[in-house]
């Protein structure tokens, strides 16, 4: 789950890592007690879950005299469809150099990879396509306490020794917060020090519970309903929804439909020994999708029933198309079951992938 920048900022903050002065408002009306904490100019920020705020007009500029109506403003936006609730209320930095720092997870040797550059800000993307000869990396091993100086040299070369501290404090972080990404762009320097003018860390969706956070923001409402059921389930973009059993099989099943052409809407893992009723929910779950189509069911049975599967499709009774490729433990009964109810079964996952294609072409 992704932190907020004013809940990554007080993270931050806790670790000893400098932050600019700043507050959380939820309506314009907040911010005029507070004016005179941010000096003469300061930085509005819309708290929405989305990146790339700035340039969708997410961060606004003001000054005493205009800043309740500037607030107003953001307020009364959408970012990238999303309204503006809350707003982090910021003081504006004399910034001399921005700096790219980041922390994530090398998959390769499964250790956390630091990331550093002098040419941080906005354009990060941009420079590491461009220039990835200019970004620094390092492998850690996370059970370190903190990294050793020849890490940090290595990082930060020629940027301000400040710097070195920050690294530390952002690398505990990472650790101590089970996270996937912990970044500061840009990390900057200015008269009065180095500073995280913008924060981000991603929780490992895992260790939720362990961190003490119990509503999972980054779900949407069928995302939470499939947790709810205990499935695995992720939506997508496309117009193929696609429901399977077992993860290697659902992702072989999304896959194929990308080499045919098509785009999948969804991921839905239903597990082994998967019964009617809880089939009937998945199918139910996929067809609420909007952009849904045709639905791909693509199951193989050995704890898993075919004919209960079956039953599940039948009893879900949508109005959608569904395709089904079914092989195992009562297969007969449960094509059987399916062709009396007129569905459309194909003898392989090539076939039906093709099929659903074509549906929605």
């Amino acid at each position: 789950m992704k932190l907020r920048e004013h809940e990554a900022k007080n993270v931050l903050k806790a670790a000893g890592i400098p932050v600019p002065a700043g507050f959380l408002i939820r309506s314009p009306d907040e911010l005029t007690p507070h004016l005179g904490e941010l000096g003469d100019a300061f930085v509005l920020k819309a708290q929405v879950d989305v990146g790339g705020r700035g340039k969708a007009g997410g961060i606004l500029m003001a000054d005493k005299a205009s800043g309740t109506k500037v607030a107003a403003e953001l307020f009364a936006k959408e970012i990238k469809g999303l309204p503006v609730k809350e707003i982090l209320a910021e003081q504006k930095l004399a910034i001399q150099h921005e700096y790219y720092l980041s922390i994530t997870v090398d998959r390769s040797s499964k250790q956390p990879l630091i990331l550093f550059t002098e040419a941080g800000g906005v354009e990060i993307e941009i420079t590491a396509k461009e220039h990835p000869e200019l970004i620094k990396k390092v492998v850690a091993n996370p059970l370190m306490k903190e990294l050793p100086p020849f890490m940090i040299r290595e990082l930060i070369g020629t940027a301000p020794k400040e710097i070195g501290p920050v690294i530390n404090q952002l690398f505990r972080i990472f650790i101590e917060k089970d996270a996937l990404l912990a970044e500061i762009n840009p990390l900057v320097t200015t008269p009065d020090g180095v500073f995280a003018a913008d924060a981000k860390i991603i929780v490992d969706d895992n260790a939720l519970g362990r961190q003490g956070i119990t509503v999972n923001r980054d779900l949407s409402d069928r995302e939470r309903e499939a947790e709810k059921y205990g499935f695995s389930y992720v939506e997508l973009d496309g117009a193929i929804g696609v429901i399977g059993n077992g993860a290697g099989l659902t992702m072989a099943t999304l896959d194929l439909i990308e080499f045919y052409g098509g785009k999948a809407a969804n991921f839905l893992d239903v597990g082994g020994g998967a019964e009617a009723d809880r089939v009937e929910k998945a199918v139910r779950l996929v067809s609420s999708v909007p952009a849904v189509k045709v639905i791909v069911v693509n199951l193989l049975g050995g704890i898993t029933k075919c004919d209960e599967v079956a039953k599940g499709i039948i009893g879900a009774g949508i109005s959608q198309k569904v395709i089904v490729r079914l092989a195992g433990t009562n297969e007969a009964e449960g094509r059987r079951l399916l062709s009396e109810k007129g569905y459309e079964m194909l003898d392989t996952m090539d076939l039906v992938v093709k099929k659903a294609v074509e549906v929605t072409a």
